[in-house]
């Protein structure tokens, strides 16, 4: 049987912790993508593909959505970052990636972006 890649069992607790602990970008941005407020999408915080946990993640669309803070300002952050994204891009998922000052800054742009990447109009 096939291992299922969605929410493992011993991520629960870390993925929860993520949740009540959102960076302030995190929870500006999910104001906007909770409840199905943009375009009708589901999406979810602190979703784990594998043993990856994404910030944002909609089902529907395969789309994944990371905010990153100052803590990917270096060089091994950023690698780890490209890995992680051709891991899931390999899995089939769309990857797209924001700094937290451009989600408080150009929010209607963002916005746009992620509309830009649904697949289904």
């Amino acid at each position: 049987m096939k291992q299922p890649i969605h929410n493992k069992k011993h991520l629960e607790n870390f993925r929860k912790d993520l949740r009540n602990n959102s960076t302030p970008a995190e929870s500006f941005l999910w104001k906007q993508l909770q409840n199905r407020k943009l375009d009708g999408r589901k999406f979810r915080r602190q979703h784990s593909i594998q043993n990856f946990i994404v910030d944002f993640y909609c089902a529907e669309e395969k789309l994944i959505i990371e905010l990153d803070g100052e803590i990917h300002n270096n060089a091994a952050a950023e690698e780890k970052d490209i890995k992680r994204t051709e891991v899931l891009e390999s899995l089939g998922f769309i990857v797209i990636r924001f700094e937290n000052k451009m989600v408080f800054d150009f929010l209607p742009s963002v916005l746009q972006e992620i509309k830009d990447n649904f697949r289904k109009k």
